[in-house]
């Protein structure tokens, strides 16, 4: 190899390093010896469909271990529940004990006791991470403001704006939600536009597969910004990031506003009970933290945590979570699905 030729890889690949780490990605996922993510899938894949049918397990996931290498993830309600081998295909076995997911506007919430009254009545514009909801729910977040080049709207969950499938477009959307004091016309901020239906399990061995919750509303630039209160990140960018194992991410979110969290799970299969039932998704992203979301923070954007032009990506669109975790969509698949793009506030 030439030196010019060795020169250019070389600096490749610390471009490359540089920005996970901007990112806060880890540097070097999966050691040499240990398994590749391409094999850790591969199992997770081959007893994803008969594990979830066993009493006590919740999810499966592609995370990482205490040394680096790939596993597959495995979320159970309480430990002991089900018995499952050390490994699948090679590909060391991680329990992890989650207990069961909900979407978030269903659980308790805490009393806020911030500078900033998230679930509050907010002049117009006002600023997304805050109250929202359909008229027929408690209270959700609002995510972001999307564009389609010609019309802005709010972005949220089904369960949020769209009332578990059961609303129509044009219902009006609340900012606050209905727990927190919004009543209709009063308090109308969007109107339902579109939304993606989820489809709930029939039984436990007949689940179908959803990838999002999702919602967007019309409204308008006069109605809903496009930055959080200033006690949040401010605005988020419009280019997406991808998940990755150990990123560093925040949110800010109706009810417990602006917090931190890393991806622990990729790739992941995960049952999330609603009032209505349980569904069943993949393909979604875990995120672990202390007290990183609650009861009334389902619909809020999750962005990455990182350095310069890496920092408030967007990364995830929260939507479920249990005591120790929180569960989203991969936000480019909600983008496409809407053919949107986050509004960075250039309108």
């Amino acid at each position: 190899m030439s030196l010019l030729r060795w020169s250019r890889s070389r600096w490749a690949l610390v471009a490359a390093l540089l920005a996970d780490v901007a990112l806060g990605n880890p540097v070097i996922p999966g050691l040499p010896g240990g398994p590749s993510l391409d094999a850790a899938m591969a199992a997770q894949a081959s007893v994803t469909g008969v594990w979830m049918g066993r009493d006590g397990v919740v999810g499966t996931a592609v995370g990482l271990d205490a040394g680096g290498d790939y596993v597959v993830k495995v979320y159970l309600t309480a430990l002991g529940v089900a018995q499952l081998p050390a490994t699948v295909d090679g590909v060391p076995v991680q329990l992890e004990l989650t207990q069961a997911f909900q979407a978030l506007n269903e659980l308790p919430a805490p009393a806020a006791a911030d500078d900033v009254d998230r679930r509050g009545n907010f002049p117009r514009p006002v600023p997304i991470g805050v109250s929202t909801g359909h008229t027929g729910v408690t209270a959700g977040t609002i995510g972001a403001r999307v564009t389609d080049g010609d019309q802005v709207f709010a972005l949220s969950n089904n369960h949020v704006y769209a009332n578990n499938n059961e609303a129509r477009p044009g219902d009006p959307l609340l900012q606050p939600g209905v727990a927190d004091g919004g009543r209709n016309p009063d308090d109308v901020v969007a109107t339902l536009h579109d939304f993606q239906e989820i489809d709930f399990c029939r039984t436990r061995f007949s689940c179908p597969l959803n990838r999002m919750d999702a919602a967007i509303a019309a409204t308008t630039p006069d109605d809903v910004g496009f930055a959080t209160p200033d006690d949040g990140y401010g605005n988020p960018r419009s280019t997406p990031a991808e998940a990755t194992l150990g990123m560093k991410v925040q949110k800010y979110g109706r009810t417990t506003g602006h917090t931190h969290g890393t991806v622990t799970g990729i790739n992941a299969v995960i049952d999330v009970s609603y009032r209505g039932g349980t569904a069943r998704f993949e393909d979604q992203i875990l995120i672990t933290g202390g007290g990183f979301s609650a009861g009334g923070d389902s619909g809020s954007l999750i962005v990455s945590e990182g350095l310069l032009a890496a920092d408030r990506r967007p990364v995830g669109l929260l939507f479920a979570g249990s005591a120790t975790s929180t569960i989203a969509n991969p936000i480019d698949i909600v983008l496409q699905r809407f053919d949107v793009q986050i509004d960075e506030g250039s309108r």
